[in-house]
């Protein structure tokens, strides 16, 4: 038999009209008794046998290493969920009986009973109310089974569902309406908890250099980087709004104040235009599995230009910048609604028309010609022996390693849970887990260690804003990762978003659509009515009188939003208030301590001598 099959008794030739649907019944025919009296009882009557119980928490159960309790993965085990149904309590043969209140886990002992494989066979009754399991199960008392089982005695037994690590549903034969008893081969089978992630350290992420950082950190406050030195990277990705900046759609250059307090300057400095997208969190950047960044995609790991990065400035790039998060750290400097300012306003902005690389040369002498600066590189950087060697690749690689030092995170509650601590979690936090990972299907995209799959899916979210236009688009729409590829499968698809410290970086989407998780999660559950029920209000956007003339025009081109609406890549069942509720627990116990508590440090002053937004 293949591992992860499911056997019926040979004596069973129908099944009662009252199984569920989708159970499944293979093989049944003589060659399984044959099968039993060849290979498994001459092995099994002479031993001893020992069977360990415990919760789903695994504290208590016997012979599984380690290594493998949070892998849930032991070989051995039959597991019981919570949400099969099973009401009563579990009775073993010889032994009081133990009360079913979370999933249980059955192991079998491989060694004394000399099973040529652990997960050879397992002896299992199933009675609904009423129903003592003896029915059947006297047949298999012979020596050598009578002491694996002598039944499990649940009330009103019902067919429970399990999901693999991906999501997809397993048909299993787990529960019946009518008493019967079955072989069960590959224990996992019958009820399998959800695959965790693997525990997070330091090893995962980018080597972070001390004197490099702490340089970083002055840099990234600093609003010498702008072209109007009035707006600094930490501007926008703000520790007090969880490294973003609380607003749908941001004001960078023209704007003052922090978050939804930012307002507008007035005349010829103000905001031309909103930012396109929403903020993202700065969190887990220096990930060494990451490869690409931006909401579309627009820079990554590549060769294809010679200096190791796919990036707006494709062969413009300096050679030598350290990793993705330093190369992606270089564009906001170059973007005129981000940093570099309105056209005619400074040399910066000026630069960036003639060609994108021409401003960094101006933005890294500003920095190295302040005294301050010039020798912290000197002393950071071993490569450079003056001040004048620095170039915007220094900078940029100092920003990173602060950004990596100070926004690295995997001291959540659900952390401590991966490390051992089993009350790290609540009960509702649990149910979350467990659905998330589980047949939610969370866990399809939202995947691995840092939440995300890397990869870009359509959830149609309500479209709104100005828009990342391309060259050619003759009005304000945003078509997501197509405007990086060119590609029209591409359309309309954003980059799966990392979720630790989510609950700290409302709104949510890509254009920060919604207010709160548990409307992003209903809008996952039915992208079509969730945007019937959307409006404006749910956005927190600063009232800027001349750009909300365009705030919604894109939803004026029916055409536009039919083919946006068009593009759908999810398709999740609907879940019950309750497990949404749980679902929401369950983010928000991916907060680290130290992203809650605030604990970077924002700089009292930075050598330019300009204003720091705190």
């Amino acid at each position: 038999m293949a591992r992860g099959q499911t056997l019926a008794p040979f004596f069973f030739r129908q099944l009662p009209e009252r199984i569920h649907p989708n159970a499944v019944v293979l093989d049944q025919n003589m060659r399984f008794l044959n099968f039993i009296l060849g290979h498994f009882l001459h092995n099994l009557f002479k031993a001893d046998r020992r069977v360990g119980v415990s919760t789903d928490r695994r504290q208590s159960v016997p012979h599984i290493g380690p290594d493998q309790i949070r892998r849930r993965h032991a070989a051995p085990d039959l597991i019981v969920p919570t949400n099969s149904g099973l009401r009563a309590g579990v009775t073993f043969h010889g032994a009081a009986q133990i009360p079913f209140k979370r999933a249980l886990i059955v192991t079998l002992d491989t060694e004394p009973h000399r099973i040529h494989h652990a997960d050879q066979f397992l002896g299992v009754g199933i009675a609904g109310t009423g129903r003592g399991p003896h029915r059947f199960t006297g047949g298999f008392k012979v020596p050598g089974l009578h002491k694996i089982a002598r039944g499990f005695n649940f009330g009103e037994a019902k067919l429970g569902r399990s999901h693999d690590q991906r999501g997809r549903q397993k048909k299993l034969f787990c529960g019946v309406s009518h008493t019967l008893s079955v072989i069960l081969f590959a224990a996992p089978s019958f009820a399998e908890l959800p695959e965790l992630p693997t525990p997070l350290n330091v090893r995962d992420f980018m080597g972070v250099d001390a004197a490099k950082a702490e340089l970083g950190r002055l840099l990234f406050y600093d609003k010498i980087l702008s072209g109007n030195r009035n707006i600094s990277c930490g501007t926008c990705h703000h520790p007090r709004f969880g490294t973003s900046d609380g607003l749908s759609l941001g004001l960078g250059e023209g704007g003052h104040g922090l978050g939804p307090d930012r307002v507008s300057e007035l005349g010829a400095n103000k905001v031309q235009k909103r930012i396109p997208r929403n903020a993202p969190a700065l969190w887990n950047l220096g990930a060494h599995s990451i490869k690409t960044l931006m909401h579309d995609g627009r820079v990554s790991v590549d060769p294809i230009f010679g200096n190791g990065f796919n990036t707006p400035a494709e062969e413009w790039l300096p050679d030598g910048v350290e990793s993705v998060l330093a190369a992606q750290a270089l564009f906001p400097m170059t973007s005129g609604f981000e940093m570099a300012g309105n056209v005619g306003e400074n040399e910066v902005v000026g630069a960036t028309r003639d060609r994108i690389d021409a401003a960094w040369p101006i933005i890294a002498k500003r920095v190295r010609t302040r005294p301050d600066y010039g020798a912290r590189f000197v002393s950071a950087f071993s490569e450079i022996g003056t001040a004048e060697e620095v170039t915007i690749v220094q900078i940029a690689d100092a920003l990173a390693h602060f950004m990596v030092q100070d926004f690295t995170s995997f001291d959540s509650p659900f952390d401590a849970y991966l490390a051992g601590d089993d009350q790290a979690l609540s009960a509702e936090q649990t149910q979350g887990m467990e659905l998330f990972f589980g047949n939610a299907g969370c866990s399809n995209c939202h995947s691995g260690s840092l939440f995300s799959d890397q990869q870009f899916h359509a959830l149609g979210l309500p479209a709104f804003g100005p828009g990342r236009t391309r060259r050619f688009d003759p009005y304000a729409r945003d078509v997501g990762r197509m405007g990086e590829t060119d590609d029209l499968a591409d359309a309309y698809r954003f980059r799966t978003p990392m979720l630790r410290n989510v609950a700290l970086t409302a709104p949510y989407g890509h254009n920060g659509a919604y207010p709160t998780l548990e409307r992003m999660i209903q809008h996952h559950l039915d992208p079509p009515g969730a945007r019937a029920k959307w409006k404006a209000a749910d956005l927190t956007l600063p009232d800027v009188p001349w750009l909300s003339r365009i705030d919604f025009v894109i939803q004026q081109d029916r055409i536009e939003m039919a083919r946006h609406a068009g593009q759908r890549d999810i398709f999740i069942p609907p879940r019950t208030d309750t497990e949404i509720t749980a679902l929401v627990a369950f983010l928000e116990s991916l907060t680290g301590a130290a992203a809650k508590s605030q604990s970077s440090r924002i700089p009292d002053r930075v050598p330019s001598g300009l204003k720091v937004d705190r």
